[in-house]
């Protein structure tokens, strides 16, 4: 982690941001935001040991969203877990949790029917219920081969354009169909898909467990290729909302020093498919006869960046899709935070508005960009949950 820290002294303890942490209206455990981030900050800075219930933050940002004076409290929070972290070990379950890409590298030499068997069945479950992963959390299952394997062999025709994409650990190793969703999307409005080789875990999973040196160690290898991009006039894009909000706002603020040889810029994918739209090179007149009722949920790492709901509004713009928003809070699982025993029943308290909302409203799915969101939204409400990009390809792709 780099040696520059944010100062702590914008806020006015005016407890904003307490009111909108969803952790600690679930929990009395946490001490909240204010007293955990700008506040006990000031003691960090005196060489004081940390506060003990650092470790429940979970980094939605909600308190970053709310804060009037523009404190970065979530940074003060993750800066101090990394550098707990340097002296305290992490534990073999926050390891597991933040390296879900290197762990996917060295179990591919295995189906992943085994690996999933491996992972899911029940005996597994209390295995990694002992190292704090719990048996009720919601894990993802292994694709058959990794997104980024698939589409190098993959035939876009012959297009115009070329852009770069940035696809993120959840639909590189556990969910390829949405990202051919993308890529269907764009290749109809004139776009080759590619992926840089070097593209690699964005760092969030490794930052929230405490591991920053691993992150700072991705975040070299993800802006070199980046900037190899930026010289040949080719936009980066993704589709996971947090991992737009490392490499654009968290990188740069965690490793100042390598923000200075590239500046990251990654391009929200969805509101790049709208700006299509508006350019005119997609259509979005529906071609199929699939219509659905849908509830629209914001990840809060998308509401952080305050460009508005670009996925929301492109769902907006289709007849044939009577789309509502939620508008319901944090879902709770907040990456790996609602993986871990002891933060499980925290998430699914969390979560409990936005899940009761879902149920209430009669769709038949919901929807959000973010893939952990997703997991969290189906497990919590057993109804299925889907990208807004997926939803776009059912609605314009003519079916037999």
């Amino acid at each position: 982690m780099s040696t520059h820290h944010p100062t702590p002294d914008a806020c006015i303890a005016c407890t904003t941001c307490v009111v909108n942490c969803p952790v600690a209206r679930a929990t009395p455990n946490y001490l909240g935001p204010r007293l955990i981030g700008p506040a006990y900050e000031r003691f960090r800075l005196l060489g004081l040991d940390e506060e003990k219930s650092l470790h429940y933050c979970s980094n939605c940002k909600n308190c970053d969203i709310s804060c009037p004076h523009g404190v970065p409290v979530s940074t003060f929070n993750m800066m101090a877990r990394a550098d707990y972290c340097r002296t305290h070990k992490p534990t073999l379950r926050d390891w597991v949790l933040g390296h879900g890409e290197l762990l996917a590298k060295l179990l591919r030499p295995l189906p992943a029917g085994l690996k999933n068997f491996g992972m899911l069945n029940p005996l597994t479950r209390k295995v990694l219920d002992k190292i704090g992963i719990a048996a009720d959390a919601p894990l993802p299952a292994f694709a058959p081969a990794r997104f980024r394997d698939r589409l190098a062999g993959t035939y876009q025709g012959m297009q115009p354009r070329k852009i770069a994409l940035f696809p993120g650990c959840f639909i590189d190793i556990y969910d390829p169909q949405t990202g051919f969703d993308l890529v269907w999307l764009l290749n109809r409005a004139g776009y080759e898909v590619i992926i840089p080789r070097e593209f690699s875990c964005c760092g969030l999973p490794m930052i929230a467990n405490g591991f920053a040196n691993d992150a700072k160690a991705n975040a070299k290898r993800n802006l070199r290729a980046m900037q190899r991009m930026q010289e040949q006039g080719i936009p980066v894009i993704s589709s996971c909302p947090s991992c737009v909000l490392m490499l654009n706002q968290d990188v740069p603020e965690f490793f100042p020093d390598l923000a200075q040889t590239c500046t990251p810029h990654v391009l929200d994918a969805q509101a790049f498919l709208l700006d299509c739209v508006e350019r005119g090179e997609l259509s979005l007149e529906p071609q199929s006869d699939f219509a659905e009722r849908v509830v629209y949920h914001a990840p809060c790492h998308l509401r952080a960046q305050g460009g508005g709901l670009p996925g929301y509004e492109l769902l907006r713009q289709l007849p044939n899709i009577h789309v509502e928003n939620a508008d319901a809070g944090c879902c709770g699982i907040s990456g790996s935070y609602g993986f871990k025993k002891e933060k499980y029943a925290i998430g699914m308290e969390v979560g409990a508005p936005l899940f009761d909302r879902v149920r209430r409203s009669g769709a038949g799915l919901s929807s959000s960009e973010c893939g952990t969101c997703r997991l969290q939204l189906t497990h919590g409400t057993r109804k299925p949950s889907v990208h807004p990009v997926s939803l776009l390809r059912r609605t314009l792709e003519k079916t037999a």
